[in-house]
């Protein structure tokens, strides 16, 4: 008992030097932020912003916005994807890393593959109009980018930072209207594209991106959109979920065929578990769907049946537009107005994030040593209760700090 009650003391010592600023959920960070990394005002839910990229005035500088819309964490190699779209470019920040608050502008960072030359990634603003939606196809190297102003979908090399080609043009059948969201099916190879104003999903193939059919039409009834915006995909649960806005609902269909299977969020409105506007979706784990409610100025968490969990205010934040999950961070990230913000998902929905044996190389280095740490002072500690507590347990502990 006395060793145990050592073990616990010694623990609450230690931790003060090892954990990332103070242990509150507005986890404040230890070191100066950097320009785009800002502090929130704090609000009931603005307190749990973990950081904030960009200015709440627009501009043209890297790290500034104007109009910020679609998100993509590419978990391989720690980065957020952010579409600039006023600006006419995809901006790339670090995502939370070790004791930084994260949103660190590489401005100039090694390629994706380590040692290689130095670049800076942009895309070259003539032949971009109002990008948008963004996906990363990770099985094809390359990003999918929905450049809604020219009415086409770009491919670029993921690696290589380079333009591979694109598909589509003005028109209603076999082309495209103000495409606005784009998702990666990786199960049945295709590249799924809202086609907002002709109102409808167009299926690509992953492969020579051949088209392979549509689903949708305008119209308010089941497997009908009007003005579709964001779309994910539930790979657990061979779903696609989309954003039908101006329907003020989610639909949810099958990733096989397309078929309709059910809806919710209707009918517009402020209550728990209604929507209007809604513009964002994306998938956190246990397929909870979590939704920018546009017009209601939150992001809503629902279970992977439609049923409402909990509501996240964003406050004199804005409205949210884009909604994006990193699961191997637990990091959720929204645009409002002219920035992007970033919270932990524990923070807002307990059980959000559970660090699983292949994910704990993803953990803070802060949090490594934590538990490096406390495993050594255990490892000293014989026939105590205290020195049986798993690794497993320790990191679940810490990943809701």
């Amino acid at each position: 008992m006395v060793v145990g009650l050592c073990f616990i003391v010694l623990s609450l010592l230690l931790l003060p030097s090892l954990l990332p600023g103070s242990l509150s959920l507005s986890l404040s960070c230890r070191r100066s932020l950097p320009p785009t990394c800002t502090q929130a005002t704090m609000s009931e839910g603005e307190a749990r912003i973990r950081f904030s990229i960009g200015t709440e005035q627009s501009g043209k500088a890297d790290g500034v916005f104007s109009n910020p819309r679609g998100l993509a964490f590419d978990h391989h190699r720690r980065h957020l994807f952010v579409v600039d779209c006023n600006n006419r470019r995809v901006q790339v920040f670090s995502s939370i890393e070790d004791d930084a608050c994260g949103g660190e502008f590489l401005s100039a960072f090694s390629s994706f593959e380590a040692g290689a030359r130095v670049r800076r990634f942009a895309f070259d603003n003539d032949n971009l109009r109002n990008p948008w939606g963004i996906a990363i196809d990770h099985d094809h190297d390359r990003l999918v980018l929905a450049d809604s102003g020219n009415h086409r979908v770009q491919l670029w090399s993921l690696s290589e930072l380079s333009f591979l080609s694109s598909v589509g043009q003005r028109g209603t059948h076999l082309e495209l209207r103000n495409p606005l969201g784009v998702a990666i099916d990786k199960q049945h190879d295709r590249i799924v594209i809202v086609d907002t104003y002709n109102h409808r999903l167009v299926f690509l193939s992953s492969i020579d991106l051949s088209f392979l059919f549509e689903i949708g039409k305008h119209g308010s009834q089941p497997g009908e959109f009007f003005v579709p915006t964001g779309i994910a995909v539930d790979h657990d649960r061979h779903r696609i979920i989309v954003c039908d806005s101006f329907n003020h609902r989610v639909q949810v269909l099958s990733s096989i065929d397309g078929s309709f299977l059910f809806e919710f969020g209707s009918p517009c409105g402020s209550q728990p578990g209604q929507l209007k506007l809604p513009r964002g979706v994306c998938i956190a784990n246990q397929g909870r769907v979590i939704v920018a409610d546009t017009g209601n100025r939150r992001l809503q968490a629902f279970t992977h049946e439609g049923h409402h969990i909990s509501s996240f205010d964003c406050g004199s934040l804005g409205e949210p537009i884009e909604v994006a999950f990193d699961e191997h961070r637990g990091l959720i990230a929204f645009t409002a107005r002219h920035q992007v913000h970033v919270i932990g998902a524990n923070q807002w929905l307990a059980g959000t994030f559970n660090w699983r044996p292949d994910l704990h190389r993803y953990a803070p280095s802060w949090m490594k040593r934590a538990i490096s740490t406390m495993t050594m002072i255990r490892s000293l500690v014989d026939e105590s209760a205290v020195s049986m507590i798993p690794n497993e347990l320790l990191f679940e502990i810490f990943s809701f700090l």
